[in-house]
C-alpha cells in the first residue's frame, strides 16, 4: 500500500464556504478513483502546515495514474485559490518493518 500526504497552509481570511465546497468535491473525486483505499484529513495543532490530506492507494501505479490525470490537475489548480505551500510526499512500506506493531492487550 502507498500513502500520499499532501500538506498545505490556508490563506489568511480563506473563504470557508468555498473551501468546504472544494473539500467535498476533492474528497468525492478521490473516493471514486480506482485504487483508492482511504482518505483522511487532519489539522496541525502546532501551526503550519495547517492541513494534511492523506490518501492510501493499493499500488504506486494507481496513484501515478491519478497523479497524471486532468482531474488531479484541476483539483490542484482550484486548491491554490485557498492554500499555499502545497507539498506532496509519497510513502511506501518499510523493508525492515513492513507491518504495523501494536501494544499487547
Amino acid at each position: 500500500m502507498i500513502e500520499v500526504n499532501k500538506t498545505f497552509s490556508l490563506h489568511p481570511h480563506v473563504d470557508q464556504k468555498g473551501l468546504m465546497e472544494y473539500r467535498k468535491k476533492a474528497i468525492g473525486t478521490l473516493l471514486q478513483t480506482p485504487g483508492i483505499v482511504e482518505v483522511r484529513s487532519q489539522r496541525n495543532v502546532l501551526g503550519t502546515p495547517q492541513v494534511r490530506l492523506t490518501s492510501l492507494w493499493q499500488t504506486l501505479a494507481d496513484w501515478a495514474k491519478f497523479a497524471e490525470s486532468d482531474k488531479r490537475f484541476a483539483l490542484d489548480d482550484e486548491l491554490r485559490n485557498f492554500a499555499s505551500d502545497i507539498r506532496i510526499e509519497i510513502w511506501g512500506p518499510s523493508p525492515t518493518v513492513p507491518e504495523p506493531h501494536h501494544p499487547r492487550k
